[in-house]
């Protein structure tokens, strides 16, 4: 697909709970281009991918959104715009999107709750955190959560991947 060279991922490991392979790390960007695809994305993009831990994004989840706790991913567009209505303005050859913060340690823990695999949930993580780059955010309302309910299971069966409603 032409969308490879039109795709930078920034990956970064600031955890030890899981071993970030080479395998986990193209289905996260599967999980980005299955995104951008699904939205009818067409320019040129960068991404930032933080792996962490639980005491990591408690930190941030505390920081930047005044909740200390723990969660799943955390996402920082550095464009403000609403989903389709249009893309960000890019004044670069290359946009950058903004960070995706997913925590392996919970995704792990979530993965073995919902009974289903490591991988399936954090190309979900990615997916979801994806949306949010692009302008969607499920706590806006009922309407909105189930709008990217729908999407983020459409992308994941895409990808061959199931995703429990």
């Amino acid at each position: 697909m032409a969308r490879k060279s039109n795709l930078k991922i920034d990956f970064e490991n600031e955890q030890e709970a899981v071993t970030v392979t080479y395998r986990l790390k193209m289905l996260v960007r599967a999980a980005v281009e299955a995104t951008l695809d699904y939205e009818q994305y067409q320019n040129p993009v960068e991404v930032s991918v933080t792996f962490t831990d639980n005491e990591k994004i408690r930190a941030l989840n505390k920081k930047f959104r005044g909740i200390d706790r723990s969660t799943d991913v955390l996402s920082f567009p550095l464009f403000d715009y609403t989903g389709e209505q249009d893309e960000p303005p890019v004044d670069e050859l290359m946009g950058m999107l903004g960070d995706i913060v997913i925590s392996l340690e919970q995704a792990k823990l979530q993965a073995e709750k919902y009974g289903h695999g490591f991988e399936r949930e954090a190309a979900f993580l990615c997916v979801h955190s994806m949306l949010h780059l692009l302008g969607y955010d499920h706590e806006t309302g009922e309407e909105d959560e189930a709008d990217m309910r729908r999407r983020q299971s459409a992308i994941l069966a895409n990808m061959g991947l199931e995703v429990e409603s």
